[in-house]
């Protein structure tokens, strides 16, 4: 006989995610589109936590509010606790010692792993929402002061735009278009660059674009969760030998 016990109110989904509060379109591949994922996930909105506050702003104000949220989810039965924006790699330390899961504050956090993988002198090339905005606060909070990297934004761009300014609408095409530009340049000014990763959680549906431009392996939030996910539910293996 196989007892089952239980403790919270759902099941079946490790993985949750603290969203900003914003209503910008989300496609497929975005981490904000539940059907970007082959399992299940659960969202939670952190109240009062904007694109500003978080990219512009790295409001200290809203480390509490994230770990409330991230509270809950746990209560829910969420094992590993992601976030939205990658500008939260700045408050990673403070998020990760306040819970008793594993925190995905940014995609950046695979930044060493990836580093580890090429060759001596290859750099790993970040593409961020605004390169202004993303400094050495942001790589100590994830450990990647020391890397070799080098760091380029879409804030110049129509999807820069959509993101900071909060439209309901964007046009895919468009911002696939300028999204391979700037990773072209990137790439082009910096030949060393040995694989990229990207910052912004909204940048992953054109991850195989870019792929397929560069010639790169490109690695995002979703690449992350989907690691994440492995580890906590391990596959079943079948085969013979």
């Amino acid at each position: 006989m196989t007892i089952v016990y239980g403790k919270t109110p759902n099941y079946g989904q490790p993985i949750g995610i603290l969203m900003l509060e914003t209503h910008f379109p989300r496609v497929p591949g975005d981490i904000g589109n539940a059907t970007t994922f082959p399992f299940p996930v659960v969202y939670k909105v952190v109240k009062g936590a904007d694109s500003n506050r978080v990219v512009l702003q790295a409001d200290p104000a809203l480390i509490q509010p994230f770990v409330e949220a991230a509270k809950e989810l746990v209560a829910e039965g969420c094992r590993a606790i992601i976030t939205s924006c990658g500008f939260m790699a700045i408050f990673q330390k403070e998020m990760a010692a306040q819970l008793d899961v594993p925190v995905v504050s940014s995609s950046l956090l695979q930044v060493p792993l990836v580093s580890s993988m090429l060759q001596p002198g290859k750099k790993v090339g970040i593409l961020t929402a605004k390169a202004s905005s993303l400094g050495e606060r942001h790589f100590a909070g994830v450990g990647i002061s020391h890397i070799p990297k080098v760091v380029y934004g879409i804030e110049d761009t129509e999807f820069g735009k959509v993101f900071f300014n909060g439209l309901d609408h964007i046009d895919i095409a468009l911002a696939e278009k300028e999204m391979l530009a700037v990773a072209e340049k990137m790439v082009g000014e910096n030949p060393d660059i040995g694989a990229i990763v990207l910052e912004c959680t909204n940048m992953p549906p054109f991850a195989r674009a870019i792929q397929q431009k560069t010639g790169l392996p490109v690695f995002d939030i979703i690449t992350l969760i989907n690691y994440v996910h492995g580890a906590l539910v391990s596959p079943q293996y079948f085969g013979h030998m």
